[in-house]
């Protein structure tokens, strides 16, 4: 079973930054293939950001390339998400989630979530 813990939410104004965080559980946490995803008020749970591979491949949607970053620490089982030049847009839910299959195809394990509000 493996366990994920956001933190790292809160309310920025727009242009601002956050760093989000994810604690993982899990003894080969270096394996698995992890991902940020979002979901709004009233819209449906979207792919913001993944990582995984020997050589930490990312991926993210067009809406946060080039503003947000995904990295991991595998001596402290945690992935990152840099949020910077954060627009009203960005105000979501975010979700940690992992594939401890490496592939990055379904991701089985979620976490509770973290909340980010981007308001003047």
């Amino acid at each position: 079973q493996v366990q994920l813990a956001e933190s790292g939410g809160g309310l920025v104004q727009p242009g601002g930054s956050l760093r989000l965080s994810c604690a993982t559980s899990g003894r080969t946490f270096s394996s698995y293939a992890m991902a940020w995803f979002r979901q709004g008020l009233e819209s449906e749970r979207e792919f913001v950001a993944g990582i995984k591979g020997p050589y930490d491949a990312t991926l993210y949607a067009d809406s946060v390339k080039g503003r947000f970053t995904i990295s991991r620490d595998n001596t402290r089982n945690t992935v990152y998400l840099q949020m910077n030049s954060l627009k009203a847009e960005d105000t979501a839910v975010y979700y940690c989630a992992a594939d401890p299959t490496g592939y990055g195809a379904q991701y089985d394990y979620w976490g509770q979530g973290t909340e980010v509000t981007v308001s003047s």
